[in-house]
């Protein structure tokens, strides 16, 4: 539907070292699983395993998001956001983003996403709205914890770890509505 990379744009305005991104459960550019659709699209509504490169040195924290910037909203839409991650960490297993309390490492902290819950939630694109992209991000940041009052939005942890990012790593997975 759209071509805009709000990644491309940001590293635009501050370049930051590229950090490989990986997953077992799906390739850079090809189609979510079924797992990590919606579970009112047939999905579990499970985040997809995660793993990426050793990061620069310096690296004290990692952030990660997943973000549909084709969502019919104007803005995109939010499907997760964590902070605070140790960073002595390579990988998240599948599911981690359940919100159920000992999922994620200790000391991570989940923001709200759209639907306004402190979790992941897959994806349900709506109908007529073409194939959706999930922007899965992983920041390797400057700093040990971001202070984000609790209840913010996404889009306040982006800008605040935008000014602390070294290096980033993006992986793309695909939604089309007429699948699910």
């Amino acid at each position: 539907m759209f071509s805009f990379d709000p990644y491309a744009e940001l590293a635009a305005l501050r370049p930051t070292a590229p950090l490989p991104l990986t997953s077992p459960d799906f390739t850079d550019g090809g189609p979510l699983p079924l797992s990590a659709w919606a579970e009112g699209r047939g999905g579990a509504d499970r985040s997809p395993a995660l793993t990426w490169g050793e990061p620069p040195v310096g690296t004290r924290s990692f952030a990660i998001s997943c973000f549909d910037p084709d969502a019919p909203t104007g803005s995109g839409y939010w499907h997760w956001a964590v902070y605070n991650l140790p960073a002595d960490i390579r990988s998240l297993a599948a599911g981690v983003g359940s919100g159920e309390q000992g999922a994620l490492p200790l000391g991570a902290l989940t923001l709200p996403n759209e639907a306004r819950t402190e979790r992941y939630i897959g994806a349900a694109p709506p109908a007529g709205t073409g194939v959706h992209r999930y922007f899965f991000v992983v920041d390797a940041l400057d700093i040990d914890h971001l202070e984000i009052p609790a209840g913010s939005t996404p889009a306040i942890l982006g800008f605040n770890r935008h000014f602390h990012t070294l290096a980033r790593g993006v992986l793309i997975g695909t939604a089309d509505p007429t699948e699910h």
